[in-house]
């Protein structure tokens, strides 16, 4: 999946943007996508592998969609990781700006199908979650569960590498409070990029 030498872009929203510099390009933030280089190079130093951050706070599929060739395509990476779909749910139920099932999954076509044919990229697909300390979580679980069966469809539909966090993160809040891994449901605690991570590196490395 990944080859020595290989480029790898983590893309999406805040989740995976975590507070990094924009203008450094090779500055990972301080979430998953940094925990996953580190160990990443710890294990295996000699691969040489590249990793890149874009993720941007707030983003949704569209607007993924709208910077796509100037974020991804220009450069030219050779495994592209995306989670992508929170905000999609959030903005339907605080702002009203809906996006349907239909449209989600529309924008994430476009996304993964003009990666396959311009760069013949691998891609991994992160399954959008939410925890049930979000203050809105029965609203939003409504819509953003019919996302989840989109992602996990078009990762089924283009073979990629598919990381079930949804599943994962309600395991782990039925065992300690989910404040644990976020303070709101959405946005992770240093252990819940951990866990991230971790299941990141089982399945890409399998």
């Amino acid at each position: 999946m990944i080859d020595a030498n290989c480029k790898l872009l983590f893309q999406g929203d805040s989740i995976t943007d975590a507070g990094r510099i924009r203008e450094q390009s090779d500055h990972l933030g301080q979430g998953y996508a940094m925990m996953i280089a580190a160990w990443f190079t710890a294990l295996y130093p000699h691969m040489n592998v590249t990793f890149l951050n874009r993720g941007i706070s707030g983003n949704r599929t569209c607007d993924l969609v709208e910077r796509w060739d100037r974020d991804c395509l220009d450069l030219k990476p050779d495994v592209v990781s995306i989670l992508i779909g929170i905000n999609d749910t959030w903005r339907a139920v605080d702002q009203k700006m809906l996006t349907s099932p239909g449209q989600f999954e529309k924008n994430y076509r476009h996304l993964l199908q003009k990666t396959v044919d311009k760069l013949d990229a691998r891609l991994i697909v992160l399954e959008p979650f939410l925890l049930p300390n979000q203050a809105c979580y029965s609203e939003m679980r409504k819509d953003l569960n019919p996302k989840i069966e989109v992602a996990r469809a078009l990762a089924r539909e283009f073979s990629t590498v598919f990381v079930p966090l949804d599943g994962m993160f309600q395991a782990a809040c039925s065992r300690v409070p989910a404040e644990i891994w976020s303070g709101d449901g959405i946005h992770l605690t240093p252990a819940g990029n951990a866990l991230l991570a971790q299941a990141w590196l089982e399945e890409v490395l399998a």
